[in-house]
């Protein structure tokens, strides 16, 4: 027979953890509807690079035919529907657990800055829907030049874009 020592410290984090994701769910990034049926919740990555913005979002099961994507300005829209196989009539058994979500998903957000919808690629891999959405090039960083008097010229930021010339005169204030 073996003998667990009790360690309260390890209750008090778990007890912890458990407020913090409730308060989370509930304050930080509230789900507007169920996960099961409806309009469910899909988590989804958003990362920025140099020239676009590129979004992940997990659709296990789900066709590419069934999902729909649209941009309006900045703000993204992306709908779809989780299908399962429908249950026959007269077959005799009962479900013990079931945890895959079935229904229309749908989610929306405001990008950071424009983006050029004509020139966005989506492609599907694996069940992960991958979405590439170009920065216009207005939102691009741009490199300008700084030209002194005596210093010649020198850039001040190094982005992907052509550098701007800038002309600064330093005035020198003789007594």
């Amino acid at each position: 027979m073996s003998v667990n020592r009790w360690d309260p410290w390890r209750d008090l984090v778990s007890l912890r953890e458990a407020m913090n994701g409730l308060l989370e769910e509930s304050f930080v990034r509230p789900r507007t509807v169920a996960m099961s049926g409806g309009n469910g919740y899909v988590p989804l990555d958003l990362k920025e690079t140099a020239d676009s913005f590129i979004l992940s979002l997990p659709l296990p099961g789900v066709d590419p035919e069934d999902v729909d994507i649209s941009i309006l300005g900045d703000r993204l829209h992306i709908t779809g529907e989780f299908r399962q196989e429908s249950e026959e009539a007269g077959q005799d058994h009962r479900w013990l657990i079931k945890e895959r979500r079935s229904g229309r998903f749908e989610r929306a957000l405001s990008l950071p800055s424009a983006v050029v919808a004509d020139r966005a690629e989506a492609r599907f891999d694996k069940g992960v829907l991958t979405v590439t959405l170009p920065k216009a090039d207005e939102a691009r960083p741009k490199s300008i030049l700084v030209r002194g008097e005596s210093s010649g010229a020198r850039q001040v930021s190094q982005p992907a874009g052509q550098p701007v010339e800038v002309e600064a005169k330093s005035e020198s204030s003789q007594s």
